[in-house]
């Protein structure tokens, strides 16, 4: 009986070495799916807009063209003119 006891303690010891000599892998490390972020955030762009055109955005969204993201932005200045800006978020062009 003592015979059969040690190799299960052998295993044991040998499964808990193996485990502690590879850690588990931290959740920020785990892979995941690639995005391609925009290099432009969209209060840079309703920034640059104001600036820009002189006038306040009222309105501002975030659209999918393919795979670029258009930042969609509605403009009205002082005398009341409304009007639409779209701004490419890869690179901040107005388009």
């Amino acid at each position: 009986m003592r015979f059969s006891f040690i190799p299960m303690v052998l295993v044991a010891a040998f499964v808990t070495a193996v485990t502690a000599a590879v850690p588990p892998v931290p959740a920020e490390e785990e892979p995941r799916s690639v995005t391609l972020a925009a290099t432009v955030s969209m209060d840079q762009a309703v920034k640059m807009a104001e600036q820009r055109f002189k006038a306040r955005v009222v309105r501002a969204e975030a659209q999918q063209d393919g795979a670029n993201t258009i930042y969609v932005l509605r403009m009205l200045n002082e005398s009341g003119r409304v009007w639409t800006v779209r701004v490419d978020a890869s690179n901040g062009a107005v388009l």
